[in-house]
């Protein structure tokens, strides 16, 4: 059983480093239950998609027909037969707040914005949401049971998200008034993973040279000293070797594969592409060490401005959003944009499959689902209806290669739906007004 996760480690990026704290985990200690593992990734992109190339073809009497990729979404062409695109799931949360505002800050929880002093376009101006979000819930649940505990529970990624906390840049919520802040820096969600394991490192380093300057010492001192300095050292030999057995001993049995981040890579525009790489990277090896089974990934924010040079776009993003359709150019750059955020998704995705499901069968893919959406469903009318949700993956049992309309069903169903596939149903999610008819049907 021990030899099998260590082959598990070594297989799915877990260094020498923290082989011995790793397999101390609940998730993979001796004896551990291997029970199903259910895992979720809320994916977010900011203003908008262009809806003809974005959503597939369903009949406006049908409900459901077969999954259309169309050029948006043909990264996902390889995830298929575990994809899911959900039009007619809109956002109806009324109250203060700009449609961006409300867009991103009900996306989650469902409910209205506190009235606030944060002023957005001419709308009148708001505070933060009213309540928790789906993924701090599921987080709660999860953390409540000793079975499905972890040691965070949930992790909040960022990219390039603005240093500023406001209502534009906060999608996860752990309850009313409470925003949590996802972490964009990949060195910063290092250290938080993995900082203990590389602080042992450092203290062996710094035994080395304790045990050379102990040889030195012995010379210089008398017999009684001596024998209290072999004492102490006798206690610095024993930490040294333990140690020594942790991080260099286990080795050859495991490997040496904690994700490698390239060296300063500035928190900039241009380098955008390769910091998503790195959250990626860390959200995976989180996942596969059981370090938490539901995560958040926010690229940019709600308004986010970045310009996707490495696309030949130098516009802002937001600014391109507003563009009419007319303007060729924009439309089109629009495309590729949102092309580009697929095709991160799709990485994700990827990594995921490529994993091996920790103590079980198949890959984590398999045991999770990636949930792709937006504050709006298009960027030039603001518009909070037919809100972009795609799912990839297996993780709420959901089965794919079909795409489905609701018809103008209200997205607080959609989190019940959730909540319910992740083995917690609820009467209502948000503001109740809008889950009178319960979950999903047909999903």
């Amino acid at each position: 059983m021990r030899q099998s996760r260590r082959r598990f480690l070594k297989q799915t990026g877990i260094s020498a480093a923290v082989a011995h704290f790793a397999l101390n985990l609940p998730s993979l200690a001796l004896g551990a239950e291997t029970s199903e593992r259910k895992r979720l990734v809320i994916v977010f992109s900011p203003n908008g998609v262009i809806p003809d190339h974005f959503w597939p073809t369903v009949g406006e009497k049908e409900n459901e027909a077969p999954l259309e990729l169309k050029r948006i979404l043909q990264p996902l062409e390889p995830f298929r037969d575990q994809t899911v695109t959900m039009h007619g799931l809109c956002n109806q949360i009324k109250g203060d707040g700009d449609g961006h505002m409300r867009g991103i800050g009900c996306l989650l929880t469902g409910v209205e914005l506190f009235p606030g002093d944060i002023q957005g376009g001419s709308d009148t101006p708001a505070g933060w949401s009213q309540g928790i979000s789906i993924d701090q819930f599921l987080k709660n649940q999860l953390q409540a049971d000793a079975r499905t505990r972890t040691r965070f529970g949930s992790l909040e990624f960022g990219v390039m998200v603005p240093d500023r906390a406001d209502t534009w840049t906060r999608m996860s919520y752990s309850g009313p008034n409470q925003p949590v802040a996802p972490i964009d820096d990949p060195y910063k969600m290092f250290d938080k993973l993995y900082g203990q394991a590389k602080n042992r490192e450092l203290l062996a380093s710094v035994l080395d040279d304790l045990t050379d300057d102990f040889k030195k010492l012995e010379k210089m001192v008398s017999a009684e000293d001596r024998r209290l300095l072999e004492q102490h050292q006798a206690l610095v030999r024993k930490v040294e070797k333990d140690l020594k057995v942790e991080l260099a001993a286990q080795t050859d049995q495991i490997g040496h594969a904690v994700p490698e981040l390239p060296p300063n890579i500035e928190d900039q525009n241009d380098n955008m592409p390769e910091i998503t790489r790195m959250q990626i990277e860390l959200l995976v090896n989180s996942f596969a060490a059981d370090f938490a089974r539901v995560a958040t990934f926010q690229i940019t924010n709600s308004v986010g401005g970045a310009k996707m040079r490495w696309l030949d776009i130098n516009e802002g993003h937001h600014a391109i959003s507003h563009e009419p359709d007319s303007n060729e150019t924009s439309y089109e750059n629009l495309i590729q944009i949102n092309t580009w955020y697929c095709e991160q998704v799709a990485m994700l995705a990827r990594r995921l499959s490529e994993t091996p499901e920790p103590g079980g069968e198949g890959s984590m893919l398999d045991n999770t689902t990636i949930i792709w959406t937006n504050e709006l469903g298009k960027g030039n009318s603001h518009t909070r209806d037919n809100i972009p949700f795609v799912l990839v993956g297996g993780g709420l049992g959901i089965k794919g290669n079909r795409a489905i309309d609701f018809k103008r069903t209200p997205h607080n169903r959609f989190l019940m739906t959730v909540a319910e596939r992740m083995g917690f149903p609820q009467n209502s999610f948000g503001n109740p007004d809008f889950c009178g008819d319960g979950v999903l049907t047909g999903v």
